[in-house]
Formats: C-alpha cells, structure tokens, sequence
C-alpha cells in the first residue's frame, strides 16, 4: 500500500494543512471558523485529563497551606512555646519532594507512552498518586526517634505522589493534543490546565472551611486537632481520584498516536483508515465515511496489515529525529523556558505563605489567627490572579498566539519582582501583595501556561510525549532548585527576600529572550503533517541516492 501525501493531508478553510483524520473530525463537526469551543467529545477530554490537573496542583500546592501547620504542631509555637524552628533544609526539601517524582515520573511515563502506547500507561499514574497521598496522610505520629525522622518519612511520600503527578503531565498533554481539532487545540490544553488554577484555588478554599470547622477547639486552645486538619486537607484529593481512575484506565489508543508512530519505520500505515477521537467512548465500527471524495474505513492501525514498530524502533527514531539542530533547538527552548519560568513560579507558589509572612500580611495575635489570615490572604491571590490568567490565555491563545503570550507574561513578572525587590524596604504590604497578585496572574497569562502547552504541539506524536515529558522534567528542576533553596537563601543570614527576587527578575527576563530565539509559533501548525513531509522527503533522497 502506497502512502501518499495527498491522502495523508487536506487544507482545512482556513488554510492550514492538517492530517486527514483531522480534516474529516473538522468536516463532521461542521466547524467553521471560530463557531465551536468544545463538543461533546472535549467535554469528555476536559472532564478526564481535567480532573488530573486539579489533583495535581491540588496536592503540589496544598503543601504551601500546610507548613504552617506542620511548623506549629511539629516544630514549637503552641500555646505560648518557643518560636516554631522548623529547620530551613529540611523544609525546603519536604516542599521540594514531589517536584523530585515529578521528574521521574515525567521522563518515565513520557517514554512508556511513547514506546508502548498512550492506552498501556495512562491511568497508572493516577494509582500511584493515590498511594503516595495515602502513605502521606497515615504518617504515624508515634514513630520513635527525633522529628526530623517523621518529615524525611513526609519527603519519602511526597517523592512517591509526585511520581503520579509528573507522568500525568506528557500522557494528558499529548492525549489531548492529538484527540483535538487544529484550530482548538491551544483553546483545549489551556482548559485542561487552568484546572491547576482551580485545584490551588480548592486547597485555599478547603483549608478556610476546615479551620472554620475546627475553630472552637483551636480558640480553645486545642492545637492538637491541627493534626485532623492538616490531613484533611491532603486527603480529600482522593475523593475526585477514585471518581477518575476507570475512565483513565478504560480510554483507548489515539488514532492520531497510532498512525505517527508507524513513521518510526518509514512503512506505510492505513492512513485512509481516518476515525473521530471525539467518540473515543464507543467501540470502532465498520462504517464508511466519505471526506472530500476520499472514503475512509474506521478501522484501528493494529488491523492493517503493517506490524506496529518495537519501543526500542522509537526510541531510535526518537534520538534520529533530535539528532537535526532544528528540532534539537526547539527542544532546548521548551526545556530552558519551563526551566525559567518554575524557578520563579514555584519559589513563589511553594512558599506563599513564607512570602505573606515576611510582608507582613498574615500577622495574626495567636496561631490560629495567623494561619486564617494566611488562609484568606492565598484566597485572594488565587482568586484575583492566579486562576484569572489561565482563562485570559485560553480566550486569547488562538488570537495572538503562544509566543506572544509567553513573552509579554515573561517581562510583566518580571516587571513585578523588580518593584517589589528594588524597593522591598518602603514600598507598603498592600503594594508589595497588589505586585503579588499580579504577577501570579501573568505567569497564568503567560509562561505557566504556554510551557506546558507548546511542547504539547510542536513535536509530532511520536515523539511527543516523550519530548513533554524532557521539557517537564526540565521545568521541574527549576522547581526543585527554587523549593530547596529559597528558605535557605531568603533568611536574614544570607542574601534576603529582596535578593532572592532579584534572581526570580533574572530568570523571567532569560526566558522572554530564550523565547524570542528558540521557541516556534505553534499557531495553526499540526506536527504530524510536517514530520510526515520531512520524512517523504528523506525518502526521496534515499532513494536518489
């Protein structure tokens, strides 16, 4: 069977050319223009891959919320003891724990997916956080030996959940780029990732009605209840991970996945056989459509008569295809960026409250009083910036696209911590938390969002989820680095809060420039048609030669 370029491409109606699956998806749905935002089958998509996101920044950020928590009923400060000494490492370290996982998690399952299948992998992820949030909120407080002994147990489970959390990252990503439609694509993975801004928005929320409820013990003076509290807290993200669990292990192959993975081998797969991933639900049927004079069958890859490549195949084609300086360089920009852009986002999303304390916002008269405030004061940023950017970016992505975005989010943080840090000894707690907020709501309209979204469209399937999973991975070392070292370095020995976001200044401004050189417009651009062309196109110099 001949594989031609003309059966393996249209041009939709706005000109962009995409793969014919793509096209007969458009054709069915009768999109035009800009007249669909999600069907039934996104909503599906939103729903699943949704959930995931809201856990994962649920469980990443909770940890923010209970410091606090942890530092008064572990570490002194109750009842009128001694000034809470919460060691600076180690809580740095416990902080920094799930980023670690984060990262196995993300090059582990980002290479599963790509070798044997997004259907083989996802779903486990979500297992594995559910144990690590479990083995989290059982931590024995009758464990003998010094305290420290229980928060290296916190950093061994927290290391476990946030594997889950981080192989969620490139198996949702690349789930949802290749089941949705070209000209909704951004608008779709920008969905799926605001639920971040919604799970740390729900981790503000829950910690408030939690405190609320165990209010009279805490004025009481009762600060042994904290300990129900705070495993509340963590806990009640098992509830939306049962409810999602089936249907991440029930969801079948992407059609999308199937047919890009077979140019590994450069054979030629059934691309006649084309299939809408918006019914991903139902059982493949043998039914005949017809696209543009063209009559596909919707029958799966695996039925065609060309054996799917070996996982050690795609590894191959995967350092084949990052071997050319043009892919290796857009690689390097999607890693460096989200490398940027979390050394200063989790230095302040991990240590909000440190920051809100150090401004002076959630000084309160006794411990319960301080953490209300801090309560209400992650509230009010969540609530004023940081869920708000992520919707700004999912109305306006398809618009001005995503280096624009990306950029102009950037240089307005930027903007941000050199307000707050250049004049960190004057400028007032209400100005400094307004540059707070602000700067939360540009990393959202900006390069939160983007980071994740770009590497989730620039590189074809089959090589997609492993590439996320790099670029994540990446990212996270940012993280890591941020989490352990901004307790450290913020004391007042070292080099303080002001010199601190200093270096977050530096960072954003590197990533706009990285941005600039290295990162491509993914606007309108489908990877699997452009790959399929550059492989043709080795084969016809093959075959001169």
């Amino acid at each position: 069977m001949k594989w031609e370029e003309e059966s393996y491409s249209r041009k939709d109606d706005q000109g962009n050319l995409v793969s014919i699956d793509e096209y007969e998806r458009e054709q069915r749905a009768g999109v035009t223009g800009m007249s669909r935002v999600m069907t039934r089958g996104d909503l599906k998509l939103y729903a699943i891959c949704g959930v995931g996101f809201f856990l994962d920044s649920y469980d990443l950020f909770i940890i923010n919320l209970v410091t606090p928590i942890w530092t008064y009923e572990y570490w002194g400060g109750l009842q009128g003891k001694k000034s809470p000494t919460y060691p600076l490492l180690l809580r740095g370290a416990v902080n920094a724990a799930a980023n670690i996982g984060n990262i196995i998690g993300q090059l582990s399952f980002g290479f599963l997916g790509d070798a044997f299948g997004r259907k083989f992998v996802y779903g486990k992820e979500m297992i594995i956080m559910i144990i690590g949030v479990i083995l989290v909120i059982s931590l024995p407080n009758h464990l003998k030996g010094p305290t420290r002994m229980k928060f290296w147990y916190l950093f061994a489970m927290r290391l476990i959940m946030g594997i889950g959390i981080g192989g969620d990252y490139p198996m949702s990503a690349a789930i949802v780029a290749e089941r949705s439609s070209l000209r909704n694509r951004g608008r779709m993975l920008g969905w799926i990732f605001s639920n971040q801004g919604w799970g740390t928005l729900a981790g503000s929320i829950v910690t408030l009605v939690l405190l609320g409820c165990f209010s009279k013990s805490l004025k009481a003076g009762h600060y042994n209840e904290l300990d129900a509290v705070w495993r509340l807290q963590i806990g009640l993200a098992l509830v939306p991970a049962f409810a999602t669990l089936y249907f991440r292990l029930t969801m079948p192959e992407s059609k999308k996945f199937q047919q890009s993975g077979e140019l590994s081998t450069f054979k030629a797969p059934s691309l006649n056989s084309v299939d809408s991933d918006e019914n991903y639900t139902k059982d493949p049927k043998s039914e005949t459509h017809e696209v543009d004079g063209m009559t596909g069958r919707n029958a799966s890859i695996v039925e065609a008569n060309v054996a799917p490549p070996s996982s050690s195949v795609k590894m191959r084609a995967f350092f084949q295809y990052f071997s050319e300086w043009r892919h290796l360089k857009t690689l390097i920009g999607t890693a460096s960026t989200w490398f940027l852009v979390d050394v200063a986002f989790y230095g302040v999303n991990l240590n909000q409250s440190v920051l809100l304390a150090a401004i002076g916002f959630s000084k309160g008269t006794t411990e319960y009083d301080t953490l209300l405030k801090n309560g209400y004061g992650n509230l009010i940023i969540a609530a004023a910036g940081y869920v708000p950017g992520y919707f700004l970016t999912i109305y306006f992505i398809e618009i001005l696209g995503r280096r624009w975005i990306q950029i102009q989010g950037f240089l307005v943080t930027a903007l941000m911590f050199a307000i707050i840090a250049g004049d960190y000894n004057h400028l007032g707690t209400a100005g400094k938390f307004v540059c707070f907020t602000i700067a939360q709501l540009f990393f959202n309209f900006g390069p939160n969002a983007t980071t994740f979204i770009v590497p989730g469209e620039v590189f074809p399937s089959r090589v997609r989820g492993f590439a996320h999973g790099v670029s994540a991975a990446t990212g996270k070392l940012g993280a890591i680095l941020s989490g352990v070292l901004f307790n450290y370095l913020s004391g007042p020995t070292k080099i303080g809060v002001a010199n601190v976001l200093w270096i977050f200044f530096a960072c954003s401004v590197l990533g706009a420039i990285m941005t600039f050189f290295f990162v491509p417009e993914t606007k309108g651009v489908d990877a699997d048609v452009l790959d399929f062309q550059e492989c043709q196109e080795a084969i016809r110099i093959k075959n001169d030669h």
